[in-house]
């Protein structure tokens, strides 16, 4: 009996759903976290041709087609790529994104990592590192005696330092765009990695050709709606609950054949 099977598969099905949902709660009040959400297919289908009996038929070939299907699986965690609500810190190092683009961070590896997290802060030598001592790219280094900073809405970093009365430039920052930035690959830490899927970054100063603009002491909290997701928790536990009842349910039927056996 492919009940069991059918019924074993949403069972999985919803299980992978319910993990899901409690990864975005569990994110809830991560900066720059965007919410994941399942997608599932159908399985591969039986066809199965009209048997022979005593009365006339017209063919083997039934109009409206006879076929049993085999349950679902997951086809893919898409990430939701909204944005979040803004935040204010008044920390000058916080860095939120208005619209399309991500920050790029140097790995210890020597590869690009790309996040909407915009809670920087200095190392030891006045570089702009991320709180785990990543290195924002391009690089920027602030003056040991620098009195402010500012970073305007075009990504470009101002240091004043004494003895000046302007602001002088100390770097300029970048956003990367992707084609499909759905398809970048998670790594933690609120790293992204580009993939296939993702196509290549194209890096653009804010503000232009669509990217977004920065605006300085604010972080982009989690796009997470925790009434939403309670929704859907509770969606994925009734429909566990009824696969449930199907595996029982063909368990029950299956047992008096086994035993008259």
């Amino acid at each position: 009996m492919q009940a069991l099977r059918i019924g074993a598969s949403g069972m999985m099905a919803q299980q992978r759903a319910t993990e899901v949902i409690a990864n975005n709660l569990a994110n809830m009040n991560t900066t720059g976290y965007q919410r994941r959400r399942t997608e599932f297919r159908d399985l591969i289908y039986d066809d199965q041709a009209r048997p022979d009996n005593r009365h006339s038929r017209a063919g083997d070939v039934v109009p409206g087609g006879v076929q049993t299907g085999y349950g679902v699986t997951q086809i893919a965690t898409y990430r939701i790529n909204e944005q979040g609500s803004l935040r204010a810190t008044d920390n000058p190092f916080d860095l939120a994104i208005q619209g399309r683009g991500f920050f790029q961070v140097t790995m210890p590896n020597g590869t690009t990592a790309y996040t909407r997290d915009g809670t920087f802060q200095l190392d030891g030598n006045g570089n702009l590192v991320t709180p785990d001592g990543y290195p924002v790219q391009p690089s920027i280094t602030v003056p040991a005696n620098a009195l402010d900073v500012t970073v305007n809405a075009s990504g470009q970093v101002m240091a004043r330092t004494p003895g000046n009365a302007k602001s002088v430039s100390v770097g300029q920052l970048t956003l990367a765009t992707f084609p499909n930035a759905e398809g970048l690959s998670a790594s933690g830490d609120n790293l992204l990695t580009q993939t296939a899927a993702s196509g290549a970054p194209t890096v653009l100063t804010p503000g232009q050709n669509g990217a977004g603009s920065v605006l300085q002491g604010f972080v982009e909290s989690s796009n997470v709606n925790p009434v939403q997701e309670i929704s859907d928790l509770i969606k994925a536990h009734r429909a566990y609950d009824m696969n449930s009842k199907v595996v029982q349910t063909a368990d029950q039927m299956l047992a008096p054949s086994q035993g008259s056996g």
